[in-house]
């Protein structure tokens, strides 16, 4: 999970953070909350896209989840 305090956005650490995670954990795939477009938004205009959708999230809640995947 990434989470960053929202007077820290709009630094470019959201994107350092991933770029490394990335870079050093091979993160090719991650899961956001179709309920926080900001953060589904982010992810796709770093090179994300969606390859899945879900109704609730994993332990079942009325949380639609967007699976997105690194476009190479």
């Amino acid at each position: 999970m990434l989470f960053l305090s929202p007077s820290e956005r709009g630094r470019g650490l959201g994107r350092k953070l991933l770029e490394y995670g990335i870079q050093n954990y091979d993160v090719l795939e991650l899961t956001v909350n179709e309920q926080n477009p900001q953060a589904a938004g982010f992810y796709k205009h770093l090179g994300f896209e969606t390859y899945m959708r879900t109704d609730c999230d994993e332990e079942g809640r009325p949380y639609p989840l967007l699976y997105m995947r690194l476009k190479r």
